[in-house]
């Protein structure tokens, strides 16, 4: 299923229009350009965020855009190029919550192939207190496990980290996990 996925038209090395086909040693139809042979490829968009724990609480920001505006997530992101993950899950903590984070540990990785995405969380440790929501945030605030507003909660890979993480804080051990996550789910 290929859903969100906008077609490639032309060929962004020439501008020619380009044709859908498998090229040789391929196997999935890539935008071929006719004119000059260059094939254009489309892939999964890696989102990067963080779990920044403070104490006994973790820092959540309310969206001030969509998707899923006014909900509640950790701070996260599409990654940019020329830089790691761990780097734009920090950007990103900076970007959404003004919050200064050092990256302890890969956590999560979520597979959402019915969008193309790919989420990567890290565990984190907020350096200080002085936050304040981003451009991205109606709202930031740090929040106990019994204060997280789980039906608030804007995705389902927010959702199952924060439940792994508090799984994981119980008993002492923190396991990097894997999953995916397909509709109808949130």
């Amino acid at each position: 299923m290929t859903l969100h996925v906008v077609p490639i038209n032309h060929c962004n090395a020439c501008g020619a229009k380009v044709d859908y086909r498998v090229p040789p040693g391929d196997t999935h139809a890539r935008a071929v350009c006719p004119a000059c042979g260059h094939i254009q490829y489309q892939n999964p968009k890696v989102v990067v965020g963080s779990v920044p724990v403070w104490e006994d609480r973790i820092l959540l920001c309310r969206r001030a855009i969509e998707p899923r505006h006014g909900k509640w997530t950790l701070p996260a992101g599409f990654m940019e190029n020329n830089e790691t993950a761990p780097e734009g899950a920090a950007r990103e903590a900076l970007e959404e919550a003004n919050a200064r984070i050092e990256i302890e540990q890969l956590y999560t990785l979520f597979s959402v192939p019915h969008i193309s995405q790919v989420y990567v969380l890290f565990r984190a440790r907020l350096l200080d207190l002085d936050f304040s929501p981003g451009t991205e945030s109606l709202e930031v605030k740090l929040v106990r496990e019994d204060e997280i507003p789980w039906d608030e909660l804007a995705f389902a890979s927010v959702r199952r980290t924060l439940a792994h993480f508090f799984e994981d804080r119980r008993t002492g051990m923190y396991l990097p996990r894997f999953g995916e996550i397909r509709p109808p789910e949130r």
